[in-house]
Formats: structure tokens, C-alpha cells, sequence
């Protein structure tokens, strides 16, 4: 493996020539390798969400840091693709952007609040996707409207209400953590339910957290085009949370995406892709049972186990 004939090239040339590549045709090439050879398929968590490459800014240039949005499979726990925008913001554009370019056909489709937008669920729909996006001010009236439905039935044990519930408890690293789920489909409660395509429900998340004897507690809230199942819309709500757990946390952990400095010409976004195919590939290695940090040391010391982490995806 890794054959230069006429030398290794020097990393001045090795620079030039990744600031140079275009990064929309890089992501489209990533967007397309990663339809070829991972299928998304029905009932299937894909989590979307931001991350700002912290020290990709250039003060001298007057360049923003750049903000990527990814949309991930979380069961999978690898990246179907990515698309740049200049500021978190501009989530907004970016979603549909992205999206466009994803077979997400039967999957579901999770995003943050940022991106309860109408336009967005739309375009899920569009793709013949299901969604769960959680409410938060940006969409102030309607999340006004969901607590107010939710703390109202609870005050009268939801009688009349029709909903369902479910419950999960998870203990580990000297932390409990409960969390509970509602969702009902009585969408007559909220203004306008039709200007959200193919709404079937809104949902409550509680999460309960004992830690060392102190208890903190979040209450969140959803608009879903799902059906109004608990248990399939507790396993979308927990399963969104790997893109922080797992991608985000891998990016700034085992490859300090933070930390980098590289921002010449298109270098940047370029190195956000290639890391994102770096993440896929030490995932998609399943011999070695250690984390990607591990497995990125032992692809440095070992040829063979390098060419084995390549021959997985390529």
C-alpha cells in the first residue's frame, strides 16, 4: 500500500493541493460514495444537526469560522453527508440544501430546534421521510400552545385525552436517568396544524437526571409527522442525541476538530469532510474493539491494520 514512486510529497504540496480542491464537488463526491454503499432504510434515525469548526475563522481575511451542518445515521454512526454554511443561522437553508442531495426515503428524520421551520418538514415529507422536530421559541406561539396542552392534561390526569406513554430508565457511571414520553395526536389544540406537512402529533419529553445526590430535570417539547407511538418516539428523541454523543464528541475528542488551525483558501471544509470519512471508516472496522482514537493510533503503527480500515469502505 501507499506507493510513491518519485518520494512522499512535502506537506506544502500536500496543503496546496487540498486548499485547492472545490468543496461542493468534494462533499457532492462523499454524498454519492456514501449512497453506494450505505442504505438508509425504513424506521431508520437520521439525526441533522450543526457543528462551528471553532478556529477555522482567519481574522486577517475577515473569514468567519465555518458552521457544517451533517446528517447522521445514528444506527449506523456514520455520516451520509454534510453542507457548509456561513454561520449557525443559516441552518435554516442549509437543511433543505442537504437534504436534497440525501435518499432518506422511509427513514426519520430528527433535528433541533433550529429546524422546526415549515419549509423544512416540507421538504422531509417531500422525500418521502417522517420527521420529529423539537419546538422551542424560535416557534413561540406553537410552543406555547404544546406546554399549555400537555400541563393541562397532566392537571387532570389526561381524562379524555388521547395519548401514549412510555418510560425508560438508564443507570451508568454513578448516574440515574429516567425519562418519560408522551405523544398525542389531538392536533385541534394547536393554531393551524395544516401549515406543517403531514403533522400526526405533538410530544413531551421529561428527563430526570441523580447525580451524586442532586437531581436536575428538562422538560422538551415536538411536533412529529409520525405516528402517535411512544415507544417509536423515544427511540427517535434518544437516538438524535448520538450526533452530539457520538459525532460531534468523536470529532472534537479523538480528532480535536476544535483545535485546528487549517483555514487556508477551501482547506477547512475540505479537512470537515475528510474527517467525517475517517469517522465512517474506523466505525465501519469492526475487528479492533477499541474506540476511534485507539483505532486511529494503531492505523499510524500498522500498515496492514490501515490498508484493513481502507479495504472497509473503499
Amino acid at each position: 500500500m501507499f506507493f510513491f514512486k518519485k518520494g512522499i510529497p512535502v506537506d506544502d504540496t500536500i496543503a496546496r493541493i487540498v486548499s485547492s480542491l472545490n468543496p461542493e464537488e468534494l462533499q457532492s463526491c462523499f454524498i454519492k460514495w456514501m449512497a453506494a454503499v450505505e442504505e438508509a432504510t425504513d424506521g431508520k434515525i437520521v439525526a441533522v444537526d450543526g457543528k462551528t469548526l471553532r478556529h477555522s475563522y482567519d481574522k486577517k481575511k475577515r473569514k468567519s469560522a465555518i458552521h457544517m451542518v451533517s446528517a447522521y445515521a445514528c444506527e449506523n454512526g456514520v455520516v451520509l453527508g454534510q453542507k457548509k454554511t456561513d454561520d449557525k443561522s443559516n441552518e435554516i437553508t442549509a437543511i433543505p440544501a442537504l437534504l436534497d442531495l440525501l435518499d432518506i426515503k422511509g427513514c426519520i428524520v430528527t433535528i433541533d430546534a433550529m429546524g422546526c421551520q415549515e419549509k423544512i418538514a416540507e421538504k422531509i415529507v417531500s422525500k418521502e421521510a417522517d420527521y420529529v422536530l423539537a419546538v422551542k421559541d424560535n416557534q413561540k406561539q406553537l410552543h406555547e400552545e404544546i406546554i399549555d396542552f400537555f400541563e393541562t392534561s397532566r392537571r387532570f390526569e389526561f381524562k379524555n385525552v388521547r395519548y401514549d406513554y412510555f418510560e425508560e430508565a438508564h443507570k451508568g457511571h454513578g448516574r440515574v436517568e429516567l425519562r418519560r414520553y408522551w405523544i398525542s395526536d389531538m392536533l385541534d389544540t394547536i393554531s393551524n396544524p395544516g401549515r406543517w406537512a403531514s403533522l400526526q402529533g405533538i410530544g413531551m419529553v421529561e428527563s430526570e437526571q441523580y447525580i451524586d445526590g442532586k437531581t436536575t430535570s428538562e422538560t422538551r417539547y415536538f411536533i412529529v409527522s409520525i405516528a402517535p407511538n411512544a415507544k417509536v418516539f423515544a427511540n427517535a428523541v434518544r437516538k438524535h442525541w448520538a450526533i452530539e454523543n457520538q459525532l460531534h464528541w468523536v470529532l472534537d475528542v479523538s480528532f480535536r476538530e476544535d483545535d485546528s488551525r487549517v483555514r487556508r483558501d477551501n482547506a477547512s471544509e475540505n479537512f470537515g469532510v475528510f474527517r467525517h470519512v475517517a469517522i465512517n471508516a474506523l466505525h465501519n472496522e469492526k475487528s479492533c474493539k477499541k474506540g476511534e482514537k485507539a483505532k486511529r493510533y494503531k492505523a499510524t503503527l500498522q500498515p496492514d491494520y490501515a490498508q484493513k480500515v481502507l479495504n472497509g469502505i473503499f
